[in-house]
């Protein structure tokens, strides 16, 4: 049985410095989210492009920065989050409002990016999200208005018969200033014409990026920069729960320490428990 490819962004630059072309395989991180969140149909296929979009935009920028990109569906009955780190660990977030059935993309339908500097200073970015195209056309919209970089992108998931996430990724290709005309004529008439639509790419337990790197930078010299790995991972931890509860006041740390009881935390991210005594509820208290 041959080993799972792990999930991994490159990083390139043609020859002549007109681009830069990542392409990224985002499978098992995907699936996992896909999973923990427990969505299916439509919802999970724009969830796991956001994941997969989240990561691209983040390895764009500088590796210090963390990026969180928030999809709010029309309506807003529903809410995507991605949330990935400077590590390459990446976590996401389906919220539904009571009766709502999934995501619905179009009409009043937004997407935000936000990235974390180093200072704790937060950037925020906000796009419309159209019904055609959704969230590879939002994600281009993103980065050519809020970064103001000419950027051509796609994300797309593949699911087989049973729902489960079997392949997913994308690509970014960035102008970059002084850009020799005559490769820019090149790479974006290949690329309205073989890339529009990625799913022959990407759909396939086997995808590699490398692969799509290549398919992109076809007769173009290029130099690959930097291979990272990506995967799901949810920094949360016992002193984060306590953390948020040392946020609720005191009052309403005493009526929990009143009640005795052991409280049960599950994390909303991923899904694991955790568990905290009255006596931690009190060092809080203590701390304050």
């Amino acid at each position: 049985m041959s080993a799972v490819a792990s999930d991994q962004v490159i990083r390139a630059l043609t020859d002549d410095g007109s681009f830069r072309v990542l392409t990224a395989r985002t499978t098992g991180l995907c699936a996992e989210a896909v999973r923990r969140q427990k969505v299916s149909g439509d919802t999970a296929r724009h969830f796991a492009d956001l994941l997969t979009g989240t990561v691209l935009v983040r390895e764009t920028m500088a590796p210090q920065l963390r990026v969180q990109g928030i999809v709010r569906g029309a309506g807003g009955g529903c809410t995507l989050v991605a949330d990935s780190f400077p590590d390459g660990g990446t976590r996401g977030l389906v919220s539904k409002k009571r009766g709502a059935l999934g995501i619905v993309l179009g009409g009043d339908a937004m997407m935000q990016f936000m990235r974390t500097m180093p200072n704790g200073a937060v950037h925020r970015g906000v796009v419309s999200v159209p019904a055609e195209g959704g969230i590879s056309a939002a994600l281009m919209g993103y980065m050519q208005d809020s970064e103001q970089i000419v950027t051509i992108t796609s994300a797309h998931t593949a699911f087989d018969a049973e729902g489960h996430v079997r392949s997913a990724g994308g690509f970014v290709v960035q102008l970059l200033p002084g850009a020799n005309p005559e490769t820019v004529a090149v790479m974006t008439e290949r690329i309205g014409h073989d890339f529009t639509d990625i799913s022959r790419f990407v759909d396939s337990e086997n995808f590699d990026p490398d692969a799509l790197l290549e398919e992109i930078c076809y007769l173009m010299p290029f130099a690959r920069v930097e291979t990272r790995e990506v995967r799901f991972h949810c920094p949360c931890s016992q002193a984060s729960i306590l953390g948020g509860l040392s946020t609720i006041g005191t009052e309403e740390l005493q009526s929990l320490i009143n009640e005795g009881e052991l409280l049960e935390i599950s994390c909303e991210y991923c899904g694991n428990e955790y568990q905290v005594a009255p006596d931690q509820l009190r060092g809080l208290i203590a701390t304050s």
